[in-house]
């Protein structure tokens, strides 16, 4: 008979000497540090943290020092705070949010740039989602020059439309001359010469881009089937647009609306222009003119508002991105791409586009090149027109004798442009390859994604804030680094800081498309670290290194804001010698050289697009 398993012998337990031990801690500590030893035997690694080191520098550190001299009492403000210099302090923070001088340091500022904000929001949706709307979805003529033509504004700088409405509107009560609807015997009034209104309505037409460009790729890829079947259940027209349209793109038009906000923060051309002849300030004039008359802190506190409201802004967008993805749409390829027929409101639409890029593009340019062959404005008779603002002689003004053209500091200007710029964007155009190799290939992770979010920082800070931050650190002398401010030095390393989240994304973008196979090879035949990214990576990714390059040149040529601060007469970049020409008030001298600039961005970025083979408007036109 078979034992019941009652009647088998028990076996007893082995000891537990005998039992099989966990893992022990130890092993696995010497495994992490085993991995980190060879970690770093590969070059990648140690040229990650040298990178690391750089960056955190460059872009992390002047932050610090500037949020520093908030804290800290600076040379001559020992009597009005009460303290010894170098002490800790509040007193900057109570000065500029709860002093008497607060509401024109700060919040009438403030309070400004949200209204200017708002507004340039609004407008800049209405016009921009229709346009988007009409060359996304409808049958709208000349669809495709459109999608081009009216980006253009985003193209150029935009205190280039500032200076075409000075043009235009000013008066001889404020502007001191009159413009040329004063000279033809309209008088403008004062709002809409200066101030909010101005100011508003330039940035609305320059920022129109953002909404055409994010809103109308959001069209593009909605499916029409889904408001096929809401007409079919009887809704309206009006009902789908509310009910069903406008919900699946409410992420992608908050988004243009968050990035409008975050870049009206920062922009300091078109509210210098339009605006200090009023003394209507906005955070970005207010804090010029805070370290204009050296109060540097100041200075710091308003920067440090501008970046965390430039930071938060730009967060909340990243986070709408985030849950925008779970809007999704289901349907065939060929249904999404179905246009309404407009039917007798074509000719309509299309003479409504031609009015916007009228508007936004081809008055205010053609405004401006008048403007610069013009004695009088306004006056349109043969006798009035010359060229001796581009190549005169012995003209009758102090500053300026001789043309633009002619005058040794425009070509001085020209060249610090040309060779700071250029240096940077080449800088950083390298730099970036560089990230991007970095962070793909490391195999320390945190290196990588620490450099990642690093070279990102610069986008959430305003210009005009950074170029704070930089003045803040390089000011003074500290251990080894001299004092840079008044050379070109502190200009490229600002430009490179400025300028590395579009290089860095671009060579990250790039860097992920390029497998390991190549390398791997080169490496097996004996090639190094610096023969394999000289000699393999950057042949192959010079396509992405010059967009690396291309990108920071004309975003810093017609950049303001970051250079109006740290720029001296010797090094005069292109966009500071036009906004001092402004000052002297020779306007025509200053479109000279605005148009100059213009014509560099635009151009330069048509040839980026030659180059890439890609397209802004790309999907907007038929």
């Amino acid at each position: 008979m078979s034992k019941t398993l009652l009647d088998m012998p028990r076996t007893e337990p082995a000891p537990a000497e005998a039992q099989a031990a966990p893992p022990r801690r130890p092993k696995q500590g010497r495994g992490a540090a085993y991995r980190l030893k060879v970690a770093l035997r590969e070059p990648t690694t140690i040229v990650g943290i040298l990178a690391l080191a750089l960056f955190t520098y460059l872009i992390v550190v002047p932050i610090l020092s500037m949020l520093n001299d908030a804290v800290l009492v600076q040379y001559g403000d020992e009597s009005r705070s009460g303290q010894n210099f170098g002490e800790l302090t509040a007193y900057y923070f109570q000065r500029v949010f709860a002093s008497p001088l607060s509401a024109t340091i700060f919040w009438r500022p403030l309070g400004n740039t949200l209204m200017i904000a708002v507004g340039a929001i609004v407008f800049a949706v209405l016009i921009g989602g229709t346009m988007a709307w009409l060359l996304s979805r409808t049958n709208m003529w000349g669809r495709r020059w459109f999608a081009t033509a009216l980006i253009v504004p985003y193209m150029l700088p935009a205190w280039t439309f500032a200076l075409a409405w000075t043009n235009l509107f000013k008066n001889r009560k404020i502007g001191g001359q009159p413009g040329w609807l004063e000279s033809m015997g309209m008088e403008p009034p004062d709002w809409l010469s200066y101030g909010q209104v101005p100011i508003m309505v330039v940035l609305a037409l320059h920022y129109t881009p953002f909404v055409i460009l994010l809103f109308g790729n959001a069209l593009r890829r909605f499916d029409s089937q889904l408001e096929d079947s809401a007409r079919v259940l009887g809704a309206r027209r009006f009902t789908v647009t509310m009910r069903v349209i406008l919900p699946l793109m409410r992420p992608s038009l908050i988004s243009a609306i968050i990035l409008i906000f975050a870049k009206c923060l920062g922009e300091f051309g078109v509210a210098y222009v339009l605006g200090m002849p009023v003394q209507f300030e906005v955070l970005s004039t207010s804090l010029y003119r805070s370290i204009s008359s050296r109060q540097t802190g100041v200075a710091a506190v308003l920067a440090g508002a501008i970046i965390l409201i430039g930071v938060i802004s730009l967060l909340v967008d990243a986070r709408l991105v985030r849950e925008g993805k779970r809007f999704v749409t289901v349907g065939s390829k060929g249904s999404m791409n179905r246009l309404s027929d407009l039917g007798r409101w074509r000719g309509v639409a299309t003479l409504g586009a031609g009015a916007v890029f009228a508007i936004s593009v081809a008055i205010p340019l053609l405004t401006l090149f008048l403007s610069t062959v013009m004695r009088l404005p306004g006056d349109f008779s043969p006798s009035n027109f010359t060229l001796d603002y581009w190549i005169g002689h012995d003209l009758k003004t102090v500053a300026l004798p001789q043309g633009v053209l002619l005058t040794p500091e425009f070509w001085a200007a020209a060249w610090n442009t040309l060779w700071i710029v250029g240096l940077a964007a080449i800088t950083s155009g390298v730099l970036g390859l560089l990230v991007g190799y970095i962070v793909v290939r490391t195999p320390v992770k945190f290196v990588g994604g620490a450099l990642r979010q690093i070279t990102f920082f610069p986008y959430l800070v305003p210009g005009i804030a950074f170029a704070v931050a930089y003045l803040s650190l390089f000011a003074v002398q500290r251990g080894p680094v001299p004092a840079l401010y008044g050379t070109a030095a502190i200009l490229v390393l600002a430009f490179i800081a400025e300028q590395m989240p579009y290089a860095s994304r671009a060579g990250i973008s790039a860097m992920m498309q390029l497998g390991k196979d190549p390398e791997e090879a080169a490496q097996v035949a004996g090639a190094g670290w610096w023969t394999r990214m000289t000699r393999i990576v950057i042949p192959i990714q010079k396509g992405s290194l010059a967009t690396g390059v291309l990108l920071p040149f004309i975003s810093g040529v017609k950049g303001l804001s970051l250079v109006v601060i740290l720029a001296v007469p010797g090094t005069n970049v292109l966009t500071t010698y036009s906004l001092q020409l402004v000052d002297y008030g020779y306007q025509q001298a200053a479109n000279v050289v605005v148009l100059m600039v213009a014509a560099v961005a635009f151009f330069g970025t048509l040839f980026g697009q030659k180059l890439t083979k890609s397209n802004l408007a790309e999907g907007l036109g038929g």
